[in-house]
């Protein structure tokens, strides 16, 4: 896949290239390198410096200009630099041509996503969902992959080697990823039986961008040890626990966490994790209020879920982190401040859906309230579905 390389545990030093393009600001796009650089970190790079240029849409040929790839091309020579990670994923004829220049190790937004999945992926079922879309992403890149190897042997009596491979290893390609979907279909055939066998109980499920805190949240509700760490995409499993809340047992589900151009064929690998997500009755919507842009990654999650015919799910918003959240204004006139809970249901943010609420997962701030709250969504959605049990249900009384 031409991923970062980490046996040796040697960081490979890394330079990142975004676009500024057409209805993007320099904000917006230095925000994004940040991401790309936490990705890069997450797979095991060192990023040494960012390379932005401003240009209404790619250069079909080569990205980013002449002038630019130059510009790169001298700093990666001076600099010791093994790989270079542009932010947007590159054509196939893109990266032939970028690689022939900077003569390095070359690869894009999804090429990285893919290989963190790769490294994270634990269970059978995880780990194909990556192959098939390693592979798929992999298929249009041969003839990429065989140009190293045509630079090396070219000459008399080699000439059209390379063609005649590659057509093999299509072949080779297309095939295992037949193989692939079919052992995915059987597996999301088992998961939809074991969804059917949970009964009729309702389904909550944990969605929202990468690392914003949902296995700290579902370990917290659960009171299980799901693996959580500050890094990207460190959970690719899904998984189901029972809670009970004072009488209602509901299910909770952690999903994987959703980024900015999540690679399209992740989602189509991923079908029978997002399975959990349009199935479910409510949606947990955890956002990091810490986040510079959590805006931005509230509305790329909201895509996500279109994408996926689950943005209209009953949802409640939790603000998560508020323990680390400090707001400019309004609060103690112009300089940063912690505001409180109750000051946080005065804001804009309050306002963004129905149902919000501010906690902190790790500092078990105002849990309580967020567990009455999630009590009354799904008695609301357990009488929808139970009218007969009516009797059964109390109402948390108010503080």
């Amino acid at each position: 896949m031409g991923g970062i390389e980490t046996k040796n545990k040697t960081k490979e030093r890394a330079v990142l290239v975004g676009l500024i393009q057409r209805n993007e600001t320099t904000e917006m796009v230095y925000e994004y390198l940040h991401e790309l650089a936490f990705l890069a970190e997450t797979a095991g790079a060192e990023t040494v410096r960012n390379f932005v240029q401003r240009m209404d849409m790619p250069n079909k040929k080569t990205f980013v200009g002449k002038g630019k790839l130059a510009e790169i091309k001298e700093f990666i020579d001076n600099n010791k630099i093994d790989i270079v990670i542009f932010d947007d994923e590159l054509l196939p004829s893109q990266l032939r041509n970028i690689e022939k220049v900077l003569e390095r190790k070359t690869i894009d937004r999804s090429n990285l996503i893919l290989d963190i999945f790769a490294s994270r992926a634990q269970t059978a079922n995880a780990k194909t969902q990556v192959e098939l879309a390693q592979l798929q992403y992999m298929l249009p890149r041969l003839t990429r992959m065989w140009d190293h190897l045509d630079r090396q042997k070219g000459g008399i009596g080699l000439r059209g080697t390379g063609e005649t491979q590659i057509e093999t290893d299509r072949r080779i390609v297309k095939d295992k990823i037949t193989r692939l979907q079919e052992k995915l279909k059987k597996i999301d055939k088992q998961k939809t039986v074991q969804r059917g066998n949970r009964g009729k109980m309702i389904r909550v499920a944990l969605v929202g961008y990468t690392n914003v805190g949902k296995s700290t949240t579902m370990n917290l509700l659960s009171k299980s040890d799901i693996f959580a760490e500050n890094k990207l995409f460190a959970t690719l499993d899904t998984t189901v626990r029972k809670i009970v809340i004072e009488n209602i047992p509901f299910l909770l589900t952690d999903t994987v966490g959703f980024i900015r151009k999540l690679p399209h064929q992740l989602v189509d690998s991923f079908k029978s994790t997002l399975d959990e997500v349009r199935e479910a009755d409510l949606l947990l919507h955890v956002v990091d209020i810490t986040h510079a842009a959590f805006e931005d990654q509230y509305n790329t999650v909201n895509e996500t879920l279109r994408e996926i015919d689950a943005l209209n799910k009953p949802t409640i918003l939790v603000f998560n982190k508020v323990d680390g959240y400090e707001a400019l204004g309004g609060f103690e006139d112009g300089e940063f401040s912690r505001p409180t809970l109750e000051e946080l249901k005065k804001t804009w943010m309050a306002k963004m859906q129905n149902n919000c609420i501010f906690i902190s997962a790790v500092e078990k701030i105002n849990i309580e309230n967020f567990k009455k709250l999630m009590y009354n969504e799904v008695k609301k959605l357990h009488i929808q579905r139970f009218p007969y049990n009516n009797f059964l249900y109390q109402t948390y009384e108010e503080e």
